[in-house]
């Protein structure tokens, strides 16, 4: 396959993604509208963000591929860098507090509580992974860094 050919299956991938994305904030919408109650509506509302983020990073992998390409230029990234490493520490910090809550909890049947923790924990994980994927951009950038 050439690379033109996998830039369209990409694009074409993300297109269809996307029309999912929508269509999971129309159902979380739905269920929003639906319920009352707050654990359900949160989840709900939590999913809903994601999705109509991750459109917003479909469009921009498609546009990349299409209209407008982009890149990550050494200075761009020396001048951030700093704040960027600093923002990881928030980050380690934010785990260990989901860490320290969630061992507090243990035993205690307080299962709402838990499953917030939880959550809360794998998407400041989360956070640190993708920190730690820009960190490997700015390696290949800077092999010696």
């Amino acid at each position: 396959m050439s690379t033109k050919e996998i830039q369209e299956k990409i694009v074409d991938n993300m297109k269809r993604w996307q029309k999912i994305e929508n269509a999971s904030v129309a159902s979380t919408g739905k269920v929003i509208e639906k319920t009352e109650n707050p654990v359900v509506r949160m989840v709900m509302e939590i999913i809903q963000r994601d999705s109509q983020f991750h459109y917003r990073v479909q469009g921009m992998i498609a546009d990349t591929l299409t209209t407008k390409a982009v890149a990550l230029s050494t200075d761009e990234l020396a001048e951030v860098w700093g704040m960027i490493e600093d923002h990881i520490k928030l980050e380690e910090k934010t785990v260990e507090l989901a860490r320290e809550a969630l061992e507090a909890l243990k035993g205690r049947k307080m299962l709402v509580q838990e499953y917030l923790l939880n959550y809360l924990m794998e998407d400041e994980m989360k956070h640190n992974r993708i920190l730690g994927h820009l960190q490997k951009i700015k390696e290949g950038i800077y092999p010696y860094a």
